[in-house]
């Protein structure tokens, strides 16, 4: 399996160059390492004790709890970039950017008081530039550490922290950090992209809503058809969090106009039936917290009557979420979650579980994110997923996100045509656990296993047909039958040849 650690710039012979996508003003990523592989080619080691471990994942743990200990990677002539991480410990650890050396770098800690610090490190001393509380925690937490010019500024869980200004180091590599500390790490990734949310190309200014509101566009095909959101109710404009949450918790139908950047508190916040949440314009978006569209959990396998359903969620950049940023459970059903942006999330971006079921994804820009997609979350959850989760993912840009693009459980059919995949360091689509998958008329560029039913865990059936794979793609995996789409709605394919274009054309926010 090809490992998920990439550059731009080479820095050493196990790292792989990666190709730029071409286009308008797009971030680049630089690295990103999951250590899916089991191995730690490409970092170099000062003191500790470094290895590749299991915690429910593989994860890069330094295992001494006495003195400092750096793992580097990346290119000394990086200067402007984020490097975000999830770390785990039980005293002080947290990443470095623009490493000169072991001793010369900037940081972003928490400590086992439970404060996170920006560190300038020089000559292997500390010198704390900001510090702010964010308490203890014996969980996996993101931190992300954004070094632009002379502004240094530290994120965790998604909600900045701290922030300084220091014009020391200008450039360097990027690091993992321990200090008198066991710790693990895992889901590195650097890129170029500023912090908060963002689309994929060009920002202009927010622009209201025309009089009388905003809408959606267009209709959902396949499972979620028939899906109509807030229609025949009233339209609220929104720029705050307060709007956005008191709207999302309304009864009734509504439409939510979203416009500019919305930052929530940490969490996942309850959207209730009926209801269209659509961004104004090319700017609109989510942060810090995210949405879940679905009843409290529970152990009930049938549906409840007020099972979460008609929900359109579209033209949405989501950035930074402290969970999930999408989250569909519980039996809801008609949700429709197309042409938006996500990236840098904590868990999952878009994930549907719980007997959930009759939902299109579509005409989404995903990247910039390790663990993509969920369709059913657990192999022991049969008595409320089977016969459920009938999910169509359509012209979604499944762009450098190395797994679960989806990885799915139980759901038939589960249908993925006219998607386009780029650099899947991992899997494309993962049909597992009795699960029934059609994929068909997608494009698969430089993708080692695109499809497969025997990746991990009980194995499930995939039928593949009309798919183009190029560059270093492999071949499918795949046996079994499965439920004909055709037999629940209709479609037209695009020519799987022309996929990449179209997606890239037209996936994402701004794009209606």
């Amino acid at each position: 399996m090809r490992k998920a650690l990439w550059l731009v710039a080479a820095a050493g012979s196990a790292l792989l160059l990666t190709t730029l996508i071409s286009g308008p003003a797009r971030a680049e990523t630089l690295l990103t390492d999951t250590f899916a592989d089991g191995d730690a080619d490409g970092w170099s080691r000062n003191g500790g004790a470094w290895s590749v471990v299991t915690d429910g994942s593989p994860v890069y743990r330094q295992s001494t709890a006495s003195g400092n200990a750096r793992a580097l990677a990346g290119a000394g002539s990086w200067t402007d970039y984020t490097v975000q991480a999830r770390v785990k410990a039980g005293g002080t650890a947290g990443l470095a950017a623009r490493a000169a050396s072991t001793s010369q770098y900037y940081a972003l800690v928490v400590t086992g008081g439970g404060a996170a610090q920006l560190q300038r490190v020089s000559g292997g001393t500390a010198t704390v530039l900001a510090t702010a509380v964010v308490g203890t925690s014996a969980d996996w937490r993101t931190l992300a550490l954004d070094v632009r010019g002379s502004t240094l500024t530290g994120r965790v869980n998604g909600a900045q922290v701290v922030q300084a200004s220091d014009g020391t180091f200008g450039s360097g590599r990027i690091g993992l950090v321990t200090a008198n500390s066991a710790g693990s790490f895992d889901d590195v990734v650097v890129d170029t992209t500023a912090p908060g949310p963002g689309p994929s190309s060009p920002s202009t200014s927010p622009t209201p809503p025309p009089p009388g509101g905003c809408a959606v566009t267009g209709t959902a095909t396949g499972f979620a058809a028939g899906t109509t959101g807030g229609a025949g109710g009233p339209t609220v404009q929104v720029d705050t969090a307060a709007e956005l949450l008191s709207s999302i918790a309304t009864p009734g139908p509504l439409t939510i106009c979203v416009v500019g950047t919305i930052t929530l508190p940490a969490g996942m916040y309850d959207v209730t039936s009926d209801k269209s949440i659509v961004g104004v314009g090319a700017t609109a978006g989510i942060t810090g917290g995210g949405f879940n569209i679905g009843l409290p959990v529970s152990a009930v396998t049938s549906p409840p009557a007020n099972a979460v359903h008609n929900v359109i969620i579209q033209n949405l950049s989501f950035r930074n979420a402290s969970d999930d940023s999408i989250n569909v459970q519980m039996f809801s059903h008609h949700v429709w979650i197309d042409h938006n942006d996500l990236a840098q999330g904590y868990d999952g971006l878009i994930d549907i579980k719980r007997g959930s079921s009759l939902v299109t994804v579509s005409w989404n820009h995903n990247h910039h994110h390790t663990k993509n997609m969920l369709l059913g979350h657990d192999d022991s959850n049969g008595a409320q997923d089977t016969g459920r989760l009938k999910v169509t993912y359509h012209h979604n840009w499944f762009d450098r996100t190395p797994q679960r693009n989806p990885r799915v459980r139980f759901g038939e059919p589960v249908h993925v045509y006219n998607n386009y995949y780029v650099y899947n360091t991992d899997t494309g689509v993962a049909c597992q656990n009795n699960a029934g998958c059609v994929v068909e008329g997608n494009y698969f560029e430089d993708v080692e296993e695109p499809v497969t039913n025997t990746y991990a865990g009980p194995a499930g059936r995939c039928v593949a047909r009309n798919n183009v794979f190029v560059g270093e793609s492999g071949a499918p995996d795949c046996s079994g039958t499965v439920q004909e789409p055709s037999t629940y709605y209709s479609y037209t394919l695009d020519d799987p040849n022309a996929v990449k274009s179209i997606v890239t054309a037209g996936a994402g926010v701004g794009r209606l």
